[in-house]
């Protein structure tokens, strides 16, 4: 083992962005605390570089050209209970965070995050690997365990309606007098309380709640 390894955290990342896996391995080896020792683009390979180089800390995308994250999470998960699992998603609704959990990740990091986010996920992860960590987790499980729902404000249920009208920012902040931050603000906090990635995934999750009749919503 090289010199500049002994005493740092070994990790893998696995993601199907070059770029993404550049800027993470940057992030990662600028301290010296971790070290990069492999990459992967697709959840087989991760597997096979897994088992090579046995990393204290694996960066896991969940969408994959060849699966999910979340098949190779359990997988890992099923031959490692030492290994920690950073899962680190653009698509970070409630969904994805309990099923994070059940699958056994170690932390859920949006990858709208900081660098110093993933890394402290990460450190979380090499201590910890069997305690789940996420920055919005106490939402989520008020989300989940609220009696009846999540509960939203008349202005938002107007937000809503429009959403699923399939109006733009532009038109919804010109339709309620508000300007496009306001109405991007707005839009964020539904997704939140929905638990919800983007528009499709937030009107389908309202029309089962109750929260959209059926003909508000159009098709995808």
């Amino acid at each position: 083992m090289p010199n500049a390894w002994v005493g740092a955290t070994s990790v893998l990342l696995v993601d199907d962005h070059d770029l993404i896996r550049r800027g993470l391995r940057n992030a990662f080896e600028q301290g010296g605390q971790f070290t990069v020792i492999g990459e992967a683009a697709t959840a087989a390979e991760g597997m096979r570089q897994m088992e090579t180089h046995q990393p204290k800390v694996i960066i896991m995308d969940l969408r994959l050209p060849d699966g999910s994250g979340l098949e190779a999470t359990r997988a890992i998960r099923r031959v490692s209970e030492s290994t920690g699992i950073v899962v680190l998603t653009m698509y970070a609704g409630d969904e994805q965070l309990f099923a994070s959990i059940e699958a056994g990740a170690s932390a859920f990091v949006p990858k709208t995050a900081s660098a110093d986010e993933v890394i402290d996920a990460a450190r979380h992860a090499a201590s910890s690997p069997s305690a789940f960590t996420a920055a919005d987790l106490p939402g989520a499980m008020e989300r989940r365990l609220a009696p009846g729902g999540p509960q939203l404000s008349p202005r938002e249920s107007q937000v809503l309606r429009l959403l699923a009208d399939g109006m733009s920012v532009a038109g919804i902040a010109k339709q309620l007098f508000i300007s496009e931050s306001t109405t991007r603000t707005r839009i964020s906090k539904i997704y939140e309380k929905l638990g919800a990635a983007n528009r499709a995934h937030a009107l389908m999750t309202a029309l089962r709640l109750g929260l959209l009749d059926a003909p508000d919503v159009p098709t995808f």
